[in-house]
C-alpha cells in the first residue's frame, strides 16, 4: 500500500509538471541538463566509491561510464537547444486550388508525457538514473520517474539528489523527476499501470521486459515500452579473414566476451565459422585464452547465480562441447554444430556472462542457413577479406533484417554515444525494433507526430511559425530550410 501510494503521488506530480515542463523553450530544458551534468561531476570520488562498492566495477570502468552519462546529458542539450530535431514540417495553404483548397498544415514532434525509466543492473550510471532514458525523455520535454535498481540502491539515490538538486537550481517545475525505490515488481508494475505514466524505457532482461509489455499493453490506455532486452550479438568469420587474421580475431573475440565479466549487452555470444584446418587453429588460441581468464565477482549475486545455471545448462546440452573452461568454471567456450544449431531454438537463448557459443558449419549454405534462423539481435558482426565478398554478400542480406548495427571486422562490445548511432533491434533485441535507446535518434521514442490545421500564427509553436524564430531546419512546401 505504501510503495502505490508513493509510486501515485510521484505520478500524479509529474502529469502537473508536464505542461509547464514542456512548454518550456529548449534553450531552458538545456540549461536543465547541463546542470544535471555539473551536479553529477560534482559527487566526485564519494559517486566513483559508492558505484564500486555495489557493483564491483573497477575505478576506470565507473570514471568511463559517468564520462559517458554527462557526455550524453550535454549532446542532449546541445541537440534541444538547436531545435531542428522536431522535425517541423509546413505546407502552405493554396486556397484558390481546385477542385479543393489546401489547407495550410503544420506538424512536429510533440512529447507524450511522464515517462517511466527503469535503471539498468549492468550500467549503474549510464543506464540509470540520469542515463541515456532520462537524458532523452527529459530533452524531449517528458518529466520522468526513476525506478532504482536494488543492485545499486545507493548509486541511485545519490545520483538522483544530483539530479534533483539541478531541478532546483534552474528552476524546473516541481515533478519534473523522481526516483521510487523499493520491490521491484511492486514499484515497477504500479509506475506502468498508473494512467499519468505515457511510455516506459527498460534495459534488462526478457522476462522483465516482457513483463513490463503485458502490463502496459493491458492499460485501459495502452503505452509504448521501449525495453531493450536479450541480443547474442552473433559474429561470423569467414575463410579468406580467418586464414589471414585468426591470431588476432582470437584475441580480439577473447576481450569481447570476457571484457566487464561478460556483462554487456553487446557481447558476442554466438560465433558462426566454416570448418577448416584455420578454425582449428582459431578454436586452439580462443580456448587457451578463455581457460586462462582469471575469475572476478559479478555484478550481483542474482546475475552470477543466474549465469552459473544458463552456462550450465549449455554445458550439459547433448549436442554441446565443453572447449574451455576459466577458474571456478567463469569463463567459457563451448562448440556445437551447424545443424544442431538449425534445429534447436534453446541454442539461441542468452546467456549473460563472460562465455560463448561456437558454431562450427559444413558448408556456406548452412553458414547463411544459421543466419537466416536467429532472431533479432542489438548487433551483427561479419569478419571478410577479399576471397569472401561473395559469402559476406549473402550474409548481408540476411543479417540486416535481424540486427540493429552491422559491423565489418571488428567487435560488438563498445557503444558510440553520438548522432548516427543505432541501439535497438528486432524482438527480443528490443520490444521496437524501429528504436534504438543510444544517440539523438533515441529523442523520438518519447515523442508523437502533432499537426496543426489553420491554426492562426500566435496560437502555433514557435517551431511552426512563418517567421521561423528559432532559425531551426524545417521541411517547407517538401523543400529543406532554415530561412523564414
Amino acid at each position: 500500500m505504501g510503495m502505490s501510494i508513493t509510486v501515485d503521488a510521484v505520478a500524479r506530480q509529474a502529469a502537473l509538471a508536464f505542461p509547464k515542463y514542456s512548454a518550456l523553450p529548449g534553450r531552458e530544458r538545456a540549461r536543465f541538463l547541463r546542470a544535471v551534468a555539473g551536479k553529477i561531476e560534482a559527487l566526485g570520488d564519494e559517486l566513483v566509491e559508492i558505484v564500486m562498492a555495489e557493483s564491483h566495477l573497477p575505478a576506470a570502468r565507473v570514471m568511463g561510464e559517468r564520462g559517458r552519462t554527462c557526455g550524453q546529458l550535454r549532446m542532449f542539450a546541445d541537440l534541444i537547444e538547436e531545435g531542428s530535431w522536431v522535425e517541423a514540417r509546413i505546407e502552405t495553404a493554396l486556397p484558390e486550388r481546385k477542385p479543393l483548397a489546401k489547407p495550410d498544415l503544420r506538424a512536429m514532434q510533440a512529447p507524450l508525457g511522464p515517462v517511466a525509466v527503469f535503471c539498468a543492473a549492468n550500467f549503474p550510471l549510464a543506464f540509470s538514473v540520469a542515463g541515456g532514458d532520462t537524458a532523452s525523455a527529459l530533452a524531449a520535454g517528458c518529466p520522468v520517474i526513476v525506478k532504482a535498481h536494488s543492485g545499486h540502491l545507493k548509486t541511485a539515490e545519490l545520483t538522483a539528489k544530483a539530479v534533483l538538486a539541478a531541478v532546483a537550481e534552474t528552476g524546473m517545475p516541481e515533478g519534473t523527476f523522481a526516483l521510487v525505490t523499493g520491490s521491484g515488481q511492486e514499484a515497477g508494475q504500479a509506475l506502468v499501470k498508473h494512467p499519468s505514466i505515457t511510455a516506459v524505457g527498460f534495459t534488462g532482461s526478457r522476462a522483465g521486459g516482457t513483463a513490463l509489455m503485458a502490463s502496459a499493453a493491458a492499460r485501459p490506455v495502452p503505452i509504448p515500452v521501449y525495453a531493450e532486452m536479450s541480443s547474442l550479438n552473433p559474429l561470423f568469420l569467414l575463410p579468406q579473414a580467418l586464414k589471414n587474421r585468426w591470431e588476432a580475431i582470437a584475441a580480439g573475440l577473447h576481450g569481447a566476451v570476457t571484457g566487464g565479466v561478460g556483462q554487456f549487452c553487446t557481447k558476442p555470444g554466438l560465433v558462426f565459422v566454416l570448418e577448416g584446418p584455420d578454425t582449428d587453429h582459431f578454436e586452439a588460441a580462443l580456448a587457451s585464452a578463455i581457460g586462462g581468464t582469471s575469475a572476478c565477482p559479478m555484478l550481483n549475486e542474482n546475475i552470477a547465480s543466474n549465469y552459473a545455471d544458463r552456462r550450465g545448462a549449455l554445458a550439459e546440452h547433448p549436442e554441446v562441447t565443453t572447449l574451455a573452461d576459466g577458474p571456478e568454471f567463469q569463463a567459457g567456450l563451448f562448440r556445437t554444430t551447424g545443424s544442431a544449431f538449425i534445429k534447436d531454438r534453446h541454442l539461441q537463448e542468452e546467456v549473460f556472462g563472460p562465455s560463448t557459443l561456437l558454431v562450427l558449419c559444413e558448408t556456406e549454405a548452412e553458414l547463411i542457413k544459421c543466419a537466416g534462423g536467429l532472431e533479432g539481435q542489438l548487433t551483427a558482426s561479419v569478419h571478410a577479406d577479399g576471397a569472401d565478398v561473395e559469402i559476406f554478400r549473402a550474409l548481408q542480406g540476411q543479417l540486416e533484417k535481424i540486427c540493429g548495427r552491422l559491423i565489418f571486422n571488428g567487435f560488438s562490445t563498445g557503444v558510440e554515444v553520438c548522432h548516427a548511432i543505432v541501439h535497438g533491434g528486432p524482438f527480443p533485441a528490443t520490444s521496437d525494433g524501429r528504436s534504438t535507446s543510444v544517440g539523438t535518434l533515441s529523442i523520438h521514442r518519447w515523442c508523437r507526430a502533432l499537426c496543426f490545421q489553420n491554426l492562426p500564427e500566435e496560437f502555433l509553436p514557435d517551431a511552426l511559425k512563418s517567421s521561423n524564430p528559432l532559425g531551426i531546419w524545417r521541411l517547407v512546401d517538401g523543400k529543406r530550410t532554415a530561412s523564414a
